[in-house]
């Protein structure tokens, strides 16, 4: 029962990811539709970005202590970019390079959501297979 309640929280921090990439990504959109301007979409983006990393950190801590091994292996390359990124200094969107650099933005968070997805994804099926897997018992 611990177990299932273990997928169920990894769940929920997932969905929380999801909405953070996709705000990411509506705040991009209106930027492309002249809908916001540059400033106000960098600063939107930016205060966002750190909360994504420290869920994906939790995330990654929260499956290792879980003992979720290999769900623990398949977020470490998204950590592992995250902390690259942070660690180069490339993690906050310019505000003056953002037009610039609009469409290689688009495609990382689109990338980032389909990863994202992927996870959710295994992690449905697991919490499934454990759900039944303890009706059984």
């Amino acid at each position: 029962m611990a177990d299932l309640f273990a997928w169920l929280i990894s769940f929920f921090i997932l969905i929380a990811l999801i909405v953070l990439v996709i705000y990411q990504l509506m705040c991009l959109a209106d930027l492309e539709f002249d809908y916001i301007n540059p400033y106000d979409s960098s600063s939107r983006i930016n205060k966002v970005i750190l909360p994504e990393y420290i869920i994906v950190g939790v995330l990654f801590g929260f499956y290792l202590v879980t003992g979720h091994w290999i769900m623990s292996l398949i977020c470490a390359p998204y950590l592992y970019y995250n902390v690259r990124l942070y660690r180069q200094g490339k993690h906050l969107v310019d505000v003056t390079e953002i037009f610039n650099l609009l469409p290689k933005e688009k495609k990382q968070r689109l990338f980032k959501l389909f990863y994202i997805v992927f996870i959710l994804f295994l992690s449905l099926f697991w919490m499934i297979y454990t759900s039944l897997d303890d009706h059984d018992d």
